[in-house]
């Protein structure tokens, strides 16, 4: 909830709450005065309340707009816009956008982008792709990046489907309505690229290359753009041309490196970050990369260059130290080093790392005597002492030992009653055991102490969408979770997941279209599949379902789609 309308809540509750107290029965007997906005607004504001807790959207919009005109309040009008949206609820939506814009007069300025963005989003949804222009042609024209940020919003994520946003994209490029910023143009061409237009791709880089000559960042936007055509070695040709570019700043080897990973070529991601100056950042990515890679070599080298200086008492490097021999399997080493922080914020995951190679030693009676040591201890940190009932519920599970997992959590929870770490990961066990009630149980737990939750929300909503088939229910949880949320890709993709389920099957694939396109999942995609499978267009699933494949094939997803489908 935005801060101005909690604000507002806590003020009209104790409104309320000080004039209960001070009236007589007779008085409290009587409505407000009809002059009293805040007492006139309280129960709608209220019920508009109890309706999101309930995921009912529909009811919730309905109270805010009563609310926001008995008040007279832009921020209620606002909320009441956003909610109408989410609730696909067009006519409700325009009243509360009227309303907002009306008292947001009193205020120049203070919402006007805002106010643009929702315009624009509403037109959208109408299919009024003149209108969007409009108010997006003028965000784009605010001074600042804010403008700009808030339009590529409105196009990535509420857009009705890929090929309305791609026509928006199009129309801002043919007609220049992109400011003159690196950042927006390589934003907007980031864009492209997820809606799978390469030729409208192809023109921003263009365009981008002709704007700024020699810009090493647009060699990472064309980069991108031949990775996702599947031109590898080109690929890796324009990112060689700009690393020697790369030695004084981190920031551009980092991204270089990343776009290296993309492409799959794990050695020269760790090269480039080999360039110029390291530090712990640079030299733990390293780490990584090579482990993945599988090049025990090179991490066997860096290993030692670590090592030469490494008779300093550095917690942070002994740490590091720790983990590259975990990495290299070499337990001892690794457990030497974690033993030998000395202190700091890094004693504790040194403590909890040195257990985990004691076990993978084989030394499992000490590895779990260490971490009842630390949960016992009432000098260790907080998180670490909940963690070391994590990580022993972890370990247990490893040594297919489920009763031995369930007590760590039992007694993880003694120590931390209603932990909401302690209780989700104890409803993921349960879930992937099958046994749905106790996980939604401690699901519920994590709820009745944080209700707004956004996790547990919607792994609770996508559960009961997933294991059973109380799907209204899960719907309205998924609700209350996109109110929060609701350019979440995760979400979004619950929310057509669920809607397929309940077997609005083109809606669904409108969600987790939007979903992929925030971000390339292998559980969106295999759900994409899925839906696509239903709606007998199985050339496009068997796509997506590869697409699935290629980013996760031991996505449980996938594999249940492909068996359901016979794909």
């Amino acid at each position: 909830m935005p801060p101005a309308v909690h604000h507002l809540l806590r003020m009209f509750l104790a409104a309320a709450l000080l004039l209960a107290l001070l009236a007589t029965p007779a008085e409290a007997a009587n409505p407000p005065p009809a002059d009293d906005p805040t007492g006139r607004s309280l129960e709608p504001l209220l019920a508009g309340e109890f309706a999101l807790q309930a995921g009912k959207l529909d009811e919730a919009a309905k109270a805010y707009l009563d609310a926001a005109r008995a008040a007279n309040d832009a921020a209620l009008a606002e909320r009441a816009t956003r909610i109408a949206l989410l609730a696909k609820d067009d006519v409700r939506a325009r009243a509360a956008l009227d309303l907002w814009r009306s008292l947001a007069k009193t205020r120049p300025g203070a919402d006007a982008q805002s106010l643009l963005a929702a315009e624009a989003t509403l037109a959208l949804r109408r299919g009024d792709d003149r209108a969007a222009r409009t108010h997006l042609a003028a965000l784009l024209r605010a001074p600042g990046d804010d403008g700009w940020r808030q339009a590529l919003g409105v196009i990535g994520a509420g857009a009705r489907d890929p090929q309305q946003a791609a026509r928006l994209l199009e129309h801002l490029v043919d007609r220049n309505l992109i400011p003159t910023r690196l950042q927006a143009w390589l934003a907007f061409g980031g864009l492209a690229q997820r809606l799978d237009q390469p030729v409208l791709a192809e023109r921003i880089v263009s365009e981008v290359v002709r704007r700024f000559p020699g810009e090493p960042r647009v060699a990472l936007l064309r980069a991108s753009q031949l990775r996702e055509a599947d031109k590898p070695d080109e690929a890796r040709a324009v990112l060689a041309s700009v690393a020697a570019q790369a030695d004084g700043n981190a920031e551009l080897r980092l991204a270089i490196a990343s776009e290296y990973d993309q492409l799959g070529d794990l050695a020269s991601a760790a090269a480039t970050l080999a360039r110029g100056p390291q530090d712990e950042q640079s030299y733990a990515l390293r780490a990584s990369l090579l482990a993945r890679a599988k090049d025990n070599a090179a991490l066997a080298k860096l290993y030692e260059e670590l090592g030469r200086t490494a008779a300093k008492p550095d917690p942070q490097r002994r740490l590091l130290l720790g983990q590259v021999a975990e990495f290299l399997e070499r337990n001892e080493e690794a457990l030497a080093w974690y033993r030998g922080v000395p202190g700091g914020p890094q004693r504790w995951p040194a403590l909890l790392r040195g257990a985990n190679v004691l076990h993978e030693l084989g030394r499992g009676a000490e590895a779990y005597k260490s971490l009842t040591d630390l949960q016992a201890d009432a000098a260790v940190h907080e998180d670490a002492r909940r963690d070391a009932y994590l990580l022993e519920a972890a370990l247990r599970e490893k040594d297919k030992n489920p009763a031995g997992e369930l007590d760590a959590f039992a007694r993880g929870l003694a120590a931390f009653p209603d932990e909401p770490e302690i209780l989700y990961a104890r409803a993921l066990s349960y879930e992937r055991r099958d046994d749905i009630p106790r996980a939604e149980a401690d699901l519920r737990r994590i709820l009745v102490a944080e209700p707004d939750s956004v996790a547990a929300l919607n792994a609770l909503g996508y559960t009961l969408a997933d294991r059973t088939t109380r799907y209204q229910e899960a719907l309205e949880l998924i609700d209350r979770a996109r109110t929060a949320e609701p350019d979440n890709a995760a979400i979004i993709d619950s929310h057509g997941w669920v809607l397929y389920r309940l077997g609005r099957n083109e809606e669904a694939l409108v969600e987790l279209r939007r979903a992929f396109t925030l971000q390339k999942d292998a559980e969106i995609a295999a759900h994409l599949g899925e839906v696509l499978w239903a709606l007998r267009r199985t050339d496009e699933a068997r796509k997506y379902f590869e697409e699935a494949r290629k980013l996760d094939p031991e996505s449980r997803a996938l594999k249940r789609a492909l068996a359901k489908t016979g794909a």
